[in-house]
């Protein structure tokens, strides 16, 4: 297939939303559970378990699902997430990874793919598996597809790089691929404090997983509380959990981290590829678009591909979906539909040679209008400009440059380290803790820090059509601190009309459609970090990454522009020091930000519109 720039209206035409009935019966009660210990080549045994359909005579492939979060009692993914699949009928396979729970080995987080190409990894972990599979599973067909979400996708990826020959088809679903620069632990340089501290406890405090037990229910006072982040040892860890020394043994973007990233690996497309991602994914939103990029760049036959849903971190993989928070799409279930019409066809297709594949380049739910919509292209160029939406004066937001020629315009606000600005509505449980809002957090009504004195927000009139945007969405800020670090946050917002007739309570709600984090002394280079010059005007650009979204007539946009995000992000400094995590109480200190809007600095965010 040429993968030209062509826009396809005819959304909801290769995919008919062909919804299946709900069984009476769990698909887990057709099959039969075996356990079996696979020895790896160098004499480690990895615990897995294998269900089988009933009563089936005919050979059948292999869905292969390894995963570091416990394979006891799978049955509940095949009535779940995989039920789609269960119903279709192949011989399923779960795996614990090597040093977690019954396998035996060591665990290490996201173990660096291809570091020593004799020696042992995931890829060779799951290669070795497979061969076991087809030796002494009777009655398979010689065929494997493996997918997995979040960490199980990572997984995913790491089996595609050198594939065992029965590898067929993959789907690395919501897969981090760059730690440092845009999943789970840092973005573009700042730490994911709270999701970082708590994750690497509960990975590596056992070989289960043990959660960070909280002396307070507000876990935003808890870390405001632990001040500097050189207390964490000091007080809690002792160096005892691996993946925190790593954070502060490495605090740039060095071989360290190098090491670990898939990106410089995904030089070729092996097996067919479809990636899978939640445009409000809260952990991995980074990683799956990443990886379909890099691959896209070597897919001269094809077979690399796109979903994108309406979902937060696997959000697709066990209900309807047809709200996220408070969110409606407006009963789309887009889950089921992809499960149903997506995902099962892919794997039957490749697997089995059922049905003829007829798969769209990519396929993105277009919220707003609350519709998926198909491109043979992404992010598509035809029928779309590229547009700015400038900051003004008064708090404007327009596609119209600023007026002002004089190079001292500007907004400013006093960001106060000890003050900082929450990332969602307080008490803030742990992120996995009893009745956690983590999993909606980026839906969730941003008006809670709206008009705070140290964030700043623009936003158009109301529009008179819909607006559009599709594609990549950069932040371009001109902007100075008094200091001579800082943290700068952007975010894309659809606020909704005063009076919202579909349902009331959501009158000039503020949906973050939108953001990103970037820490100022990253500017010029993710590995050589630079002092700030104070009070100078800097450009800095923010890749607020990508969006297939409609701001309905009535509505309007907004920006919003803060430097402290707490505590999904550690606090800045506001003062250089080499390494934040060595920063001392004494290194804090408040900072006046100043954002301009003038014709030699015009701050703005570049968006892809659709004409």
């Amino acid at each position: 297939m040429n993968k030209r720039s062509v826009f396809v209206p005819a959304f909801l035409v290769l995919f008919s939303p062909i919804l299946p009935a709900q069984a009476q019966v769990n698909p887990s009660d057709s099959y039969v559970r075996t356990e079996a210990w696979i020895t790896a080549r160098d004499g480690f045994r990895l615990f897995t378990e294998i269900y089988s359909p009933k009563d089936v005579t005919d050979r059948l492939p292999f869905i292969l699902l390894r995963t570091p979060y416990n394979v006891t009692n799978s049955a509940r993914r095949l009535d779940g997430y995989l039920r789609e699949l269960a119903e279709e009928r192949y011989i399923f396979v779960f795996q614990d990874i090597r040093g977690r729970y019954k396998s035996e080995g060591t665990f290490v987080m996201q173990r660096n793919p291809r570091k020593n190409p004799k020696g042992i990894d995931e890829s060779t972990d799951t290669y070795d598996s497979i061969e076991w599979l087809l030796k002494n599973v009777p009655r398979n067909n010689g065929r494997v597809g493996q997918l997995g979400i979040s960490y199980d996708g990572w997984l995913t990826v790491m089996s595609m790089l050198d594939p065992h020959p029965a590898l067929k088809a993959v789907s690395p679903q919501a897969s981090p691929v760059d730690m440092w620069i845009g999943d789970d632990f840092h973005h573009n340089g700042a730490f994911r404090l709270s999701y970082g501290f708590e994750y690497a406890f509960s990975l590596e405090a056992s070989r289960g997983d043990t959660a960070f037990v909280f002396d307070k229910y507000d876990t935003y006072e808890w870390y405001l509380n632990l001040g500097a982040l050189s207390n964490v040892n000091a007080k809690y860890f002792h160096d005892k959990i691996p993946t925190w020394n790593d954070y502060v043994n490495h605090p740039d973007y060095d071989q360290f981290w190098k090491d670990q990233t898939a990106v410089p690996h995904l030089n070729r497309v092996t097996v067919p590829t479809l990636n899978v991602a939640g445009w409000w994914d809260q952990e991995d939103f980074y990683g799956p678009l990443k990886i379909y990029a890099e691959l896209e760049k070597h897919d001269a036959e094809n077979k690399n591909f796109l979903v994108v849903g309406p979902w937060n971190h696997g959000g697709w993989s066990g209900r309807r979906g047809d709200n996220l928070g408070n969110v409606e799409f407006d009963s789309t279930a887009p889950s089921l539909y992809f499960r149903a019409n997506i995902q099962a066809p892919w794997f039957a297709y490749f697997l089995k040679d059922k049905g003829s594949f007829t798969m769209p380049e990519a396929h993105t739910f277009q919220t707003g209008m609350n519709r998926w919509m198909s491109y043979d292209m992404w992010p598509p160029r035809t029928h779309f400009t590229q547009m700015n939406l400038y900051f003004h004066g008064d708090g404007r937001l327009s596609f119209d440059p600023p007026p002002e020629r004089s190079e001292e315009v500007y907004d400013e606000y006093v960001s106060d380290p000890a003050h900082p600005v929450p990332y969602r509505p307080r008490p803030i449980e742990p992120t996995y803790g009893r009745g956690s809002r983590w999993y909606t957090w980026l839906t969730q009504d941003q008006r809670f820090v709206h008009l705070r004195p140290d964030v700043l927000s623009w936003e158009t009139e109301a529009l008179n059509e819909d607006v559009v945007i599709t594609g990549d969405i950069v932040a371009k800020l001109f902007a100075s601190t008094s200091g001579t670090d800082c943290d700068w946050i952007v975010k894309l917002i659809d606020v909704y009309p005063e009076s919202y007739l579909k349902k009331h309570s959501m009158g000039g709600y503020q949906f973050m459609v939108a953001n990103e984090v970037f820490r100022a002394r990253y500017r010029k280079s993710y590995e050589h970090p630079e002092p700030l010059v104070p009070d100078q005007a800097t450009e800095f650009t923010i890749d607020l990454h990508q969006q297939d979204y409609r701001f309905l007539k009535g509505h309007k946009i907004m920006v919003q522009v803060q430097s402290t995000w707490f505590p999904i992000i550690d606090r800045n400094p506001q003062k250089y020091v080499e390494n934040i995590f060595k920063a001392k109480e004494s290194d804090f200190q408040k900072a006046t930000q100043r954002v301009y809007r003038s014709r030699q600095y015009p701050s703005h965010i570049k968006v892809s519109v659709m004409r």
